[in-house]
């Protein structure tokens, strides 16, 4: 494991520092044009206030990809046993960063929007080799259009909860910083290591003008194809045999978006139009600060990354069990302080 860690470390530093220093840099460089083309304008469901202009996602996904591809090529042993998924993995990024990005210019119908995402979802897992299963007991099929209805899923939900300043650097950062420990220590492999350390530096560098109040959003062109990113990460580790990690990790957004839509189906709301309903949401009109909201959250992601370290760490069926009733809690209390009126 230590051994490990040191021989990856040289890949993993300049990837990080690099996507970061991209990432910000394009982030500025893009700015005033995203003002004349891409401004996200407040309505009644929006939870900034002035015109901000959207399409900073741009800046994380093309600095995640060019870092990634660069520590590939300089090290092509990189690609041995991952090279075909990380082509189709590609490939499905960038559709729908495009999708996204016409998206945040002018708004293309849903049903463009869900048939893109769902040939991109595909196009991964179709990439996945043949004896790639995580529960081994479930039929190859039925697991494998469980993946593509989740992955679906993860792509536009982190699209959902992408509603506040700061929230999904809040999600994102504590996910991929322990997924790069995870990585250094042999438990992910270095391909996915190296991407997931490309998507942290990204992140890290878009953060800045993400910050409360947000001079730029990531807007779809972020959010879609970091879902995708994300789920593809987060399937190497649940295909490890650590799928409570897996599922720890990004507990929080799965909670807030999965209640939430499932409440809004109960109720007979048209859950597929924007809404203020996330518990996030419903946070801010409870007297909640935006920064306040991030904080709170960040802090949730942490116990979260260090319970799913814990249960990679023991390997253990009962340990797993314990971290995951001590994650479910810890989210299940924030959402319970966000519908809350604040006192």
């Amino acid at each position: 494991m230590i051994e490990q860690a040191v021989e990856h470390l040289p890949v993993v530093a300049p990837v990080l520092v690099v996507a970061c220093l991209l990432s910000f840099g394009l982030a500025v460089a893009l700015r005033p044009w995203f003002m004349r083309y891409a401004m996200a304008r407040p309505n009644a469901r929006s939870s900034h206030r002035t015109p901000t202009p959207q399409g900073g996602g741009i800046a994380v996904v093309t600095a995640t990809l060019a870092a990634a591809w660069g520590a590939t090529l300089l090290s092509p042993v990189l690609l041995q046993s991952h090279g075909s998924q990380w082509i189709a993995v590609t490939v499905a990024t960038v559709l729908l960063a495009v999708v996204g990005a016409v998206d945040d210019v002018r708004p293309l119908p849903e049903l463009v929007r869900l048939g893109a995402q769902f040939i991109a979802v595909g196009a991964v897992i179709a990439a996945l080799p043949s004896d790639f299963q995580i529960v081994p007991e479930l039929p190859h099929w039925l697991e494998r259009g469980c993946l593509l209805l989740g992955g679906v899923w993860l792509v536009n939900l982190v699209n959902f909860m992408d509603g506040v300043d700061w929230m999904t650097v809040a999600e994102l950062v504590p996910i991929t910083a322990t997924l790069v420990l995870l990585g250094l220590g042999g438990t992910i492999a270095p391909l996915p290591t190296v991407v997931t350390t490309a998507l942290l530096g990204g992140m890290l560098g878009f953060a800045p003008l993400n910050k409360p109040v947000a001079r730029l959003f990531l807007g779809d062109v972020g959010s879609l194809p970091i879902g995708l990113l994300l789920g593809w990460l987060l399937l190497h580790l649940a295909g490890t045999g650590y799928r409570t990690a897996a599922l720890l990790l990004p507990l929080y957004y799965l909670a807030d978006a999965t209640i939430t839509l499932g409440r809004r189906i109960v109720r007979r709301e048209p859950f597929w139009q924007a809404h203020r309903s996330h518990f996030y949401q419903r946070a801010t009109d409870n007297g909640f600060a935006i920064p306040q909201i991030v904080a709170r959250v960040f802090l949730v992601n942490l116990v979260l990354a260090a319970l799913a370290l814990v249960s990679v760490a023991a390997d253990s069926a009962v340990v797993s069990l314990l971290v995951l009733a001590l994650g479910a809690a810890s989210v299940a209390a924030l959402l319970f302080t966000f519908a809350s009126a604040r006192l």
